[in-house]
Formats: C-alpha cells, structure tokens, sequence
C-alpha cells in the first residue's frame, strides 16, 4: 500500500503511531499544556515520522511564499536597519516573506504569549526571529509546543537553556578593544557599559577585564560604569569619569551610541579627541564613519547575523539538526582616528 501522503495524513493515522487519542494528538498540535511531556514526546515524534500537516500548514503551502515574523525592541537604530537589511537580503533569496514589527520590552513581557503562539501557529508561520529583545522561557515554550521554530538574536536576557541564539564574539571584541589601547601606552582605560544583566555588555566587560589582567593591570572600579544603550548614558558616563581626581585617558564603550555620546561630552568640555582622550565603540555601524572624528569601533558581522538567523529558522523549520544552538560570528576591530598614543 503506497505511503500516505502528507496532506492526507490525519489524527487518526498519528493517534495511532503514538499510541493515544486523538483528542490528545488535538491537544498537542494545539499547544495545549495540560499534556504530559512523555506524551508530547512520542506524539510530536509521530507527527515528524508521518509528516503531518495541520490544515492552517497546507493552507499557508498553497497561499503563497513562506513568512517569518521578524520582532525588534527598536527600530530606529543603525544596529537594527544593519541586521534587517541582512534578513531581508536573504529572504529574498529564499522566497521567504518577512513580517516586521517592533515591539517595546515591557510590552513584549505582557504580551499573552499563548495566544500570539496559537495565532502564528493557525497563520501557518514557518518562525520567529527576536533581534535584542527580551524574551522568557514561558514564551519560548509555547512557540515550542506549537513547532514554531525561534532564533533569537543578541538576546538581551538569556532565557534558558535550549533556545537558539545567533552573536558575535562579544568577549573577545572587547579584548580586542582594550588590547588595541593598551597597546597605544594607555593605562588609565575606563568601560562604559549597557545595562548590567545584558548579556552582550556582560561578555564585552569581561573582555576588558581579561586583558587588563593579562597586562597585570588592576580594575579600577571607578573606571566602569553600567548604562544603557544610548546615546544620554554615554553623556553622563564621560561626565562622571572626566570628573573623576584621576580621569581616564582612554573609554571603551559598549556600543557606538554610548561611544558618541563620549564625543559629545568631550566636545562640550573642550576635551581633544584622540589627543586628550581616546574613545573606542562596539558594533561597526555606519555611525562610525559619520562622527567626527571618526570613530574607531569593534565591528561585528550585523547583516551576516540576519542572515544566519533566518536561514536557522529555515533549517529547524524542515527539521534539520542544528550542530549547535549557539553561533557566535567573529567580530574585528577597525581602528579609525579616535584613538591615539596618551599624552606626555
């Protein structure tokens, strides 16, 4: 007897492989939690071994092009249009679709995550890309429960274990960043930072400290303040370390909006840069060529992470092994002309 086709494949043929009913093969394609994982298990096996289609699937195949949800925290930000513009080049590559919206942290965590599943689920969505937002392990869940694949990118908040996360190598960029300073002859090196429970502003921190350490220089705590990823953090952040009895010579920001912030500081105190100062951001964004002086910066591979991201999302999408959850993409430093040798 010929294979059953996917289309013609029901609950009853997947009820049956797995050994339940098909009410519970209901529950499970629906998302539902009030099934046990063992039972989730073998169902969801069952569903891959048969190659079951919900009608909302076959209905999305026979509509038109695949789509992905794309969501943002922001989206005014030259980090965010460098990663989108990377998404979309490869969508269009693969006849994929995006769908975009841009959603505000504290909103994303009220979001009914339930419900939002269950909608993508019956749209017939191929998955879900977070760039730098917050996402929770109760909401990765109920994507999971409905196999809607997520790959999040630059986290600001790890969820847990098992999500997929595409970055850069934070830890060594901000290795790379202090070690070009030091390198200079500079000693006195502060570290502006983003908020203190992000990820990426954690790892570029302890790539500071590592190479401080490795040039048995000790950490000044005076010289490293959290903040935020804008531009104001880095106002205040220079204006407070350039008060200090014994300033820095050089800052290492977190991101190139701190690090502009920095040059805008250093304008209004009359503060040379490099002369004076040197100043060093984090992320490679065309910003860097626009500020005057230009800025140097640890750039990191922002359009090739979309397109790693999306085409993540495409392979787990037909099912494919993953050889790791996390891809980390290798950042470089560009040394423009806002770093120099100290003074005197």
């Amino acid at each position: 007897m010929p294979a059953k086709s996917a289309a013609k494949v029901n609950l009853a043929d997947v009820a049956a492989l797995a050994g339940v009913s098909a009410p519970t093969v209901s529950k499970v394609i629906n998302g539902r939690d009030d099934v046990a994982d063992a039972t989730r298990a073998r169902v969801q096996d069952a569903l891959g071994k048969l190659g079951y289609e919900s009608p909302a699937q076959r209905r999305s195949k026979s509509s038109g092009p695949a789509l992905v949800d794309l969501v943002f925290h922001g989206l005014h930000s030259s980090y965010s249009l460098e990663v989108m513009s990377g998404i979309v080049e490869c969508a269009a590559e693969e006849g994929v679709e995006i769908v975009l919206s841009g959603v505000k942290p504290a909103k994303l965590r009220s979001v009914d995550h339930e419900q939002w599943s269950q909608r993508l689920a019956e749209s017939g969505r191929k998955g879900l890309i977070f760039v730098t937002s917050v996402v929770t392990a109760g909401q990765l869940e109920s994507f999971r429960r409905r196999n809607i694949p997520v790959v999040v990118i630059d986290p600001l908040s790890p969820p847990g274990s098992g999500y997929v996360s595409i970055g850069a190598t934070n830890w060594a960029g901000g290795k790379a960043a202090t070690e070009h300073l030091l390198g200079l002859g500079h000693r006195k090196i502060a570290f502006l930072g983003g908020p203190e429970a992000v990820e990426c502003s954690v790892a570029r921190l302890h790539g500071y400290l590592a190479a401080l350490r490795a040039n048995n220089l000790p950490a000044n705590p005076d010289y490293i303040l959290p903040g935020r990823f804008n531009r104001d953090s880095g106002v205040a952040g220079a204006r407070q370390l350039l008060a200090l009895e014994d300033p820095p010579t050089a800052i290492f920001a977190a991101n190139d909006v701190i690090a502009l912030g920095v040059l805008d500081e250093a304008r209004r105190q009359g503060i040379r840069v490099p002369e004076q100062l040197s100043v060093v951001g984090f992320d490679g964004t065309d910003l860097t060529e626009q500020s005057v002086p230009r800025l140097t910066s640890v750039a990191q591979p922002l359009q090739e992470m979309g397109w790693a991201a999306l085409r993540t999302v495409l392979r787990l999408a037909k099912g494919e092994t993953l050889e790791s959850n996390h891809v980390e993409l290798a950042t470089r430093l560009v040394v423009r002309d806002s770093t120099a040798p100290p003074e005197g």
